[in-house]
């Protein structure tokens, strides 16, 4: 059995890939920290509904499954 790598992405509150921060990355935590980085920096100029920010995996069919949508870029 072959081992799967797991892909993350970051997407914008309509599902739609994040206009900035469209990359894949290979872990959560990865993902999590441009997200803050970027709110932190650049996306603090944004509105709230901006900023929002949620995380999808890519499954073993290649399609992509929202996992959350966490609160960091809304509480700065």
């Amino acid at each position: 059995m072959a081992l799967h790598q797991k892909l993350y992405r970051l997407i914008g509150l309509d599902g739609c890939p994040h206009p900035v921060l469209d990359a894949p990355y290979e872990s959560i935590e990865a993902a999590m920290f441009a997200a803050k980085t970027w709110c932190s920096g650049q996306g603090m100029n944004c509105s709230i509904s901006q900023r929002g920010i949620g995380i999808e995996v890519m499954t073993l069919s290649g399609s992509w499954r929202t996992i959350g949508y966490p609160a960091n870029c809304l509480n700065n």
